[in-house]
């Protein structure tokens, strides 16, 4: 969808062809890989995990209620990449994803433009069709016996030359770090960063329930013990989380360095963002992306314009504590489907019509302040079979099918008095949540009729990772 009025859409117009009349924007597209935004500095979190992305915000414009669409890996950077939603290019789980060749892709619509493009990601080797438009991709996870663990410095060894050999050119450039994602095994330095205390005290009860969780045992046997210690505190996993936030966060502050000493910030779009969230050991889920709360849907969206060459604002790559202004806020509702369109948008390329997220590029620029989203919708059919509408104060959430916790089929939320989503006020607020539930499920019928479904594509599709256990629960 296009900026809602004419007169919005030719001052973005205008702008971008001011813009790329004088010279093409280049496009770097930072995903860092399950990375939750209340993690990080720049959204409230205490610990300093993040000064470089910090610092980074702090020159950029940065969304506080950006939202994922789907979870996890696969359903997300399709939405990302088509900006459309999972409902409608019909990738709604993890496992042996495809690309509807007929979907709009932005990687092709870039490449098609003109943009050098290229991947340094391993989308590819999970599912057909992420390889579309990208005359450079680059797999460096090949090295690893287990790709998740390609870290960001090997990423980097990647990244960085390739800017340098196509800098000249205009280029989209997509850098895919991994680093956050489970299992979570930083180098030595950073796990006791933010950590102290006894990780294996026998008194602590904090992992009690891993033994619950479908993955449980496996942590156990193939991460924990690679620990060196009968793990008993989630707290020290967590830990161990944010020390993969902070050892990413100095490979994102490399990239962006060498950005810079290549003289190309000035006229590059630097957009950073996250496919999903994590979970740590609240909701009986320890350590993974499933789940609807906000800490799997809730993700960091950071863009940072086009600027001159002047210096930048950020510390350098050996100074951690970041200083300065404070980054724009904009606390409206956004979704992936929306970047696509962005980036396009910004760009000064056609956006496809059916692209269906809503361009930020009027809010980007200050032209406007009108909320783009009234709601938003997002689906789980991995581990999970559930649906859920997010507004800026409530979520609710309704299960097609039983989970292994036990959940309520129905949850409402008070986001701004319960934002961890402990309290579930499904039965103290029926008339709320009766509501939202309508809306949730005449917005599903919509979208199943312009799309020609007739069947709820969750239930049409089953549960990937989760059969197994709905087939054998014990």
């Amino acid at each position: 969808m296009r900026p809602k009025t004419a007169r919005a859409r030719n001052a973005v117009q205008l702008s971008c062809r001011l813009v790329t009349e004088a010279r093409a924007l280049n496009i770097l597209f930072i995903a860092v890989d399950t990375l939750r935004a209340d993690h990080l500095g720049c959204y409230g979190y205490t610990r300093n995990t993040s000064p470089y992305i910090d610092a980074f915000a702090a020159e950029s414009v940065l969304f506080e209620a950006a939202v994922a669409p789907a979870i996890p890996t696969q359903p997300a950077f399709v939405t990302l990449n088509t900006g459309q939603y999972p409902i409608t290019h019909g990738v709604v789980a993890h496992g042996g994803a495809v690309v509807p060749h007929a979907a709009p892709w932005l990687p092709k619509q870039l490449q098609q433009a003109g943009y050098t493009t290229c991947a340094i990601d391993n989308l590819a080797e999970w599912g057909r069709g992420f390889r579309r438009g990208y005359e450079f991709y680059i797999d460096p996870s090949q090295q690893f016996a287990l790709p998740i663990n390609c870290d960001n410095r090997t990423i980097n060894r990647r990244a960085i030359p390739w800017l340098q050999q196509h800098g000249h050119e205009p280029f989209f450039l997509f850098v895919h770090y991994w680093d956050p994602h489970t299992p979570y095994l930083p180098p030595r330095a950073y796990r006791t960063l933010f950590y102290e205390g006894d990780p294996s005290d026998p008194n602590n009860r904090s992992l009690d329930g891993l033994a619950r969780h479908p993955l449980g045992q496996t942590w156990r046997e193939t991460w924990f013990s690679k620990l060196g210690k009968n793990i008993t505190d989630a707290n020290y996993i967590e830990a161990l989380y944010d020390g993969e936030i902070r050892y990413c966060d100095e490979g994102v502050g490399q990239l962006l360095d060498a950005l810079e000493e290549r003289g190309l910030a000035g006229n590059t779009l630097v957009v950073l963002t996250s496919d999903h969230g994590e979970l740590m050991y609240r909701h009986g889920i320890f350590f993974d992306h499933h789940g609807l709360y906000d800490g799997n849907i809730r993700v960091p969206l950071i863009v940072r314009l086009p600027r001159g060459t002047q210096a930048s604002r950020r510390p350098s790559f050996d100074a951690p504590e970041s200083t300065g202004p404070l980054p724009r806020r904009i606390p409206l509702l956004v979704t992936h489907a929306d970047l696509a369109p962005t980036i396009l948008e910004l760009a000064g390329v056609p956006v496809p019509e059916t692209m269906e997220g809503t361009s930020l590029a009027p809010l980007l620029q200050d032209q406007s302040d009108t909320p783009l989203h009234e709601f938003v919708v997002s689906l789980e059919c991995t581990w999970q079979m559930k649906w859920c509408i997010r507004t800026f104060q409530h979520k609710f959430i309704l299960a097609r099918a039983e989970d292994f916790y036990g959940s309520p089929p129905r949850e409402l939320y008070d986001l701004q008095r319960d934002p961890n989503e402990f309290h579930n006020i499904v039965e103290k607020q029926p008339d709320i949540a009766r509501h939202l539930e309508e809306r949730l499920e005449s917005w599903i019928a919509q979208k199943m009729g312009q799309n020609g479904l007739t069947e709820d594509p969750l239930i049409a599709h089953g549960l990937t990772l989760g059969r197994a256990w709905q087939q054998n629960p014990q």
